[in-house]
Order: structure tokens, then sequence, then C-alpha cells
């Protein structure tokens, strides 16, 4: 078992190349970068056209590797479920898109194992927050109405453990 060097790199969900970031890093320590860059886009092809973060740790001695993926940001993940470009330049006035209560859970059970929240329903404000600020409405609602039905319970039965 040789020393663990470890890599860590922002790619593009399925869109990784053996160019720059990775190659020039992983070039050195005399490892199949193309393997790696496979494994990579293998993993990461469910976020296609998201930043997601990769750690690539690889044995310098055998030479192999193991790919961790961690989960991209609260916003892209809105932006994706949403199927717009960005995020409202005037949040408060206008929604660049809207969410079902559905995919705002969908994207807290990804945030769930990073985010500081204690339970689901927690992680679901936060994403609330996130569509707050970037202006992206929630079942056609205002999302910070929502946020406040939730405060009231009216989505407990939508939000299982």
């Amino acid at each position: 078992m040789g020393e663990k060097k470890v890599v860590n790199a922002l790619i593009v969900g399925g869109e990784a190349t053996a160019g720059p970031p990775l190659g020039p890093t992983l070039g050195p320590l005399g490892v199949n970068v193309v393997a790696i860059v496979n494994k990579i886009n293998e993993l990461t092809k469910e976020y296609s056209g998201m930043r997601v973060p990769v750690k690539i740790a690889v044995d310098t001695e055998t030479k192999s590797f193991d790919v961790e993926v961690g989960t991209p940001t609260t916003s892209a993940l809105i932006v994706k479920e949403a199927g717009i470009q960005k995020g409202s330049g005037t949040p408060k006035t206008s929604f660049a898109g809207n969410l079902s209560f559905q995919q705002v859970s969908k994207i807290a059970k990804m945030k769930r194992q990073i985010s500081y929240g204690k339970n689901l329903k927690s992680v679901i404000k936060e994403v609330i927050g996130s569509c707050i600020s970037m202006g992206v409405s929630i079942e056609g609602k205002d999302p910070r109405e929502v946020q406040k039905e939730i405060y009231e319970g009216k989505w407990d039965k939508a939000i299982e453990e």
C-alpha cells in the first residue's frame, strides 16, 4: 500500500476530459488518466451540465484509484429541476421558474448527507431559502408562502422521513 495522493476537482457532470484540470494533475502520478476520466463520467452522468465536486484518491505505488463524487450546489440542482438557465435577476418581483413540492423534496434528499439540517424538513427549508434568493416559485406560489405553510404543518404529510 503506497502513499495516497488526493486530487480535488470541480467537473461538469459527464464531461470530464484528460485535459486540464485532470490530465496535468493526474498525469505525473503515472496513472491511467483515461480510466479515471471514464470512471468520473460514469459516476457523474446524472449531473449532466452541472458542476460537481469530485475527489480522486490515487495510490502512488499500485496506481489504483478511488473516485468520490460530491453533490452539486443547491442552486445548480434547482436550476436543473426547474429547467431554467439561471435564477431571476429580480427575485423579489419576478420568478425565473417553478418547482413542485416533490422536486424541492428530491433536491433536499440529495443535499441531506452534507447539510447541517437535523431532519428532512429542515433541509427542505434550506432548499426553499435558495428558491427565495433565486426567484423560483414552488407550486406556483411565492416560496416564502410555502415556507410559512411548512411552519404551520400544512406539508407534514408530504415530508416523509
